[in-house]
């Protein structure tokens, strides 16, 4: 049987509810959670403290922290990003995903779910140092901040993306950060560094970022 859902109030203020039927499960981020009926039991998988587990994460791959809920009954839960923006489903079929920290929302099915690890390149990108990787069979429901757009890049084709609009991409694509034009560019441009991409496969974009939108609202908060 598939796994029922719906997407509401989208693209600005999304909102992912799954219907379960009893036995069914589905695992989410912590903090997404927002609310449930029926009879369900809900457990977090934590790796054993929360710097301890994203310590040994960081270093092996392992799983980081998820709420995983299981249907006793007919059920309905919901659950909603940290930002205002959209949610696009991503179905595996054993070919994987890999998602920016912010933008992985929840999944189900025979699902692993890791840390990729960027090292140096991604100081480079001023992003995060790690991304997440998806891999097995089921699907994952991704977040932005705004819209998503989606990019599918023939064999050979390739496209250059900021990287702080990036969401999530397959496998197949091949990758690697350079500063953003010339010096000057780089420099005084604000873009300071973008991904290359190189197809085949599918890329993910989000219409916002957020460091613009911080900068503004700091123009306004009190120093201090």
């Amino acid at each position: 049987m598939r796994l029922k859902w719906e997407i509401s109030n989208r693209p600005a203020y999304s909102l992912l509810k799954v219907s379960l039927s009893p036995g069914e499960k589905i695992t989410a981020e912590a903090g997404a959670y927002v609310m449930h009926r029926g009879d369900v039991d809900i457990k977090t998988h934590t790796g054993g403290g929360l710097l301890k587990a994203f310590a040994r994460a960081l270093m092996a791959g392992e799983t980081v922290f998820l709420n995983s809920f299981t249907a006793r009954s007919s059920a309905e839960i919901w659950f909603a990003p940290s930002l205002p923006g959209d949610i696009s489903y991503v179905p595996l079929e054993g070919r994987g995903l890999i998602i920016q920290d912010m933008s992985y929302l929840a999944h189900h099915g025979d699902v692993r779910l890791s840390v990729a690890w960027r090292g140096f390149r991604g100081l480079l990108a001023e992003g995060s140092l790690v991304w997440l990787k998806a891999e097995g069979r089921g699907g994952v429901w991704v977040n932005s901040y705004g819209g998503i757009e989606e990019i599918v890049l023939g064999p050979g084709e390739e496209m250059a993306l900021d990287n702080f609009h990036f969401v999530a991409m397959e496998p197949t694509l091949s990758w690697k950060v350079k500063k953003f034009g010339g010096l000057k560019s780089f420099l005084f441009g604000k873009e300071g560094v973008v991904i290359h991409l190189k197809g085949p496969g599918k890329i993910l974009v989000q219409t916002r970022i957020l460091p613009p939108f911080a900068y503004v609202l700091k123009r306004f908060l009190p120093s201090g």
